[in-house]
């Protein structure tokens, strides 16, 4: 429905630069999110020799602000948007989206503006394809209020205007404890621009919109036909990766530790295979989480934390998006939120979110097997790992 306006408060927090440093081919520049109730004060920006697989341990950058757990670089890299994982019980108990500059020659970072995201937790955000709209998933804890899709208008400038249109959905209730309430936990757009895919730990469905700001500015989101996409009862879907060639699609469903895999054609996907994570056996605390591509479409990688704190590979089919087990590794930490190929793609960044640290793991290229840890770096409380790279 439409939201009422209302001006963003100022940004809580500073920016400090702590040095300034251009990227080369053997250097690149990446983005650290972070949990702030401990030690951390951010984001931090930081370098990586992709020659030695080694992160310099003295940031370039900090940017303080509260809970920036997830991450989303524009594709031409002048712009950082930022959701602020507050909710209740927290230091900052308002969920926020902010947004920043990026220096087009440094990648230093400087703030722009922060909003409400009219909801607790915002946990992922992404932008439509146009660039017009930043897609926010607010997570939240509480059964009440539940969980929504908000969607914030982007300026040419970068700046984050109110939001415009917020959206929740029927739980299943199937687990007692996670699924009184929606919580949704991503929402991506399709790769021709023309839909949206919210997915709802709480409802067990992936939620089809189409995208259509010409029809209506201020309600760009609409209900697809079919308007969703059901999934195993307490399965839980967290987040939704689209292949290169925009023909399939994988789901990690967290509550079962399971990848769908999907044929996608204008708006519809349609399930072709259900991966088991944790290989049949049970698992307490089954928690699957991210999940990313080669930039050849061969391999795909999944992290499962739960009590197993694995990092999954697998080849892929490039006819039908199948996916063939090949590795099951450690990562030698606790909590694997998130995690980032390097632009080399030479070495996998994993953000062990609950034993503080970043792991810098070996990856074959050809292969696409992970070999020895180069470099374990303490972080407290890393959530996101995104390289400033354009995309």
């Amino acid at each position: 429905m439409k939201m009422r306006s209302f001006w963003p408060l100022l940004m809580a927090g500073s920016v400090g630069a702590m040095g300034v440093q251009a990227q080369t081919t053997e250097h690149y520049q990446l983005l650290v999110g972070s949990y702030t109730a401990g030690q951390s004060q951010g984001i931090y920006r930081l370098q990586f020799d992709s020659r030695t697989g080694q992160l310099d341990a003295n940031p370039l950058q900090v940017i303080k602000t509260h809970n920036p757990s997830w991450l989303t670089l524009s594709k031409d890299m002048t712009r950082l948007f930022v959701v602020n994982e507050n909710g209740p019980g927290q230091k900052d108990p308002v969920g926020k989206v902010s947004s920043y500059a990026i220096d087009p020659k440094t990648h230093e970072l400087s703030p722009i503006n922060q909003v409400q995201s009219l909801g607790n937790e915002p946990t992922h955000s992404s932008l439509s394809h146009d660039g017009q709209h930043l897609l926010v998933s607010n997570y939240s804890v509480l059964e009440n209020p539940g969980g929504t899709l908000v969607v914030l208008p982007v300026g040419a400038d970068g700046k984050l205007a109110p939001v415009v249109q917020s959206g929740s959905h029927q739980p299943s209730r199937v687990n007692p404890e996670r699924q009184k309430s929606g919580h949704v936990h991503s929402a991506v757009p399709s790769p021709d621009g023309k839909y949206v895919f919210a997915n709802d730990l709480g409802a067990d469905k992936v939620f089809v919109y189409r995208y259509d700001p010409k029809a209506n500015p201020e309600l760009p989101l609409t209900p697809a036909d079919p308007p969703f996409v059901q999934l195993p009862p307490g399965s839980g879907p967290r987040h939704l990766l689209f292949s290169g060639d925009g023909k399939h699609a994988w789901l990690t469903m967290e509550m079962t530790a399971q990848v769908a895999v999907f044929d996608y054609q204008d708006g519809r996907l349609v399930q072709r295979q259900l991966v088991d994570l944790a290989d049949g056996k049970p698992q307490p605390g089954k928690a699957a989480a991210a999940l990313h591509a080669s930039r050849d479409g061969k391999f795909l990688y999944v992290s499962n934390r739960g009590t197993t704190n694995e990092m999954l590979v697998f080849a892929v089919d490039p006819a039908s998006g199948t996916l063939k087990e090949l590795q099951r590794r450690s990562v030698e930490g606790d909590h694997p939120r998130e995690f980032s190929l390097d632009p080399s793609e030479k070495f996998i960044l994993v953000a062990n979110q609950k034993s503080n640290q970043i792991v810098v793991i070996e990856r074959d290229p050809k292969t696409g097997l992970l070999g020895k840890t180069v470099q374990k770096l303490p972080m407290d409380a890393p959530s996101d790992v995104k390289f400033m790279v354009r995309q």
